[in-house]
Formats: C-alpha cells, sequence, structure tokens
C-alpha cells in the first residue's frame, strides 16, 4: 500500500533524472560550441597577448570569465524559481526536507564547474597554439 502511493512519485523522479542527464549533455555541448566560437573570435587577441607575453593561465582566465558571469547570472534567476517550485511540491507531504541555502549553493557550484570544465579545456587550448600560426595571415 505504501509502495502504490509513492510510485507516481518514483515515476517521477526517474523521469527527472532522464531529463536532467538530457539537458546536462545538450547544454555541455552547446557550452562547448559556444566556448570554440568566442576562442575563434578571439584567435588574433590570444596570439597578439601571447606574443607579448601573456601566460596561458592569463588567457584561459581572459577566456572563461564571461562565461563564469553567464553562468553566475543564470544561478541568481534560477535559483529562487527553484526554490519555490521544490517548497510547493514538498507542501504535498506530511514530512519534509528542509531546503537551506546549502543545496542551492552546492548545486550552482556544481554548475561552475562543469561550466569551468567545458570552456577552460577550449581556452586553453586556443592559449596553447603557436601564436605565429594565428598572426602570419595577418
Amino acid at each position: 500500500r505504501f509502495d502504490a502511493l509513492h510510485r507516481q512519485d518514483l515515476r517521477l523522479g526517474e523521469l527527472f533524472g532522464l531529463f536532467t542527464v538530457l539537458a546536462f549533455l545538450i547544454a555541455s555541448f552547446g557550452l562547448f560550441g559556444l566556448a570554440a566560437y568566442a576562442a575563434e573570435q578571439r584567435t588574433k587577441e590570444v596570439g597578439i597577448r601571447k606574443a607579448l607575453g601573456a601566460s596561458v593561465s592569463s588567457l584561459v582566465v581572459l577566456l572563461s570569465k564571461d562565461f563564469v558571469l553567464l553562468v553566475g547570472l543564470a544561478f541568481v534567476i534560477a535559483a529562487p524559481v527553484a526554490y519555490f517550485a521544490m517548497r510547493e511540491w514538498l507542501d504535498a507531504f506530511a514530512y519534509q526536507i528542509p531546503l537551506g541555502p546549502g543545496l542551492f549553493l552546492l548545486a550552482g557550484a556544481a554548475a561552475l564547474l562543469i561550466a569551468l570544465a567545458t570552456v577552460s579545456s577550449q581556452a586553453a587550448r586556443s592559449a596553447l597554439a603557436d601564436p605565429i600560426d594565428t598572426l602570419r595571415y595577418e
């Protein structure tokens, strides 16, 4: 009887898990493509900076900064929406878990870490390229 009461929530959890993985993959591929495009657009800038002595780490920070700001903005918008949606869903249960800020900060940190891993790999590849090859055709 207890299983029948919560079978719908279990199916809903499995469905959310599947769509979470799918959304994660699509977002990662999109972010990687956007980072590749941004690095391609700034190839000459990276080549000039590298020729003038910029370090690889400073170039990675330069190319990743915009994406970190976008992920931070997305977190600021999504956290309150997720809080109120979870609060509404949990009101249907007799026993509820507390929704503290730590849970949302952990999710935001995970999203930032995934975005940094995706973008930094492309930025590092662009920063490690030989500046002579990028500036040769100028």
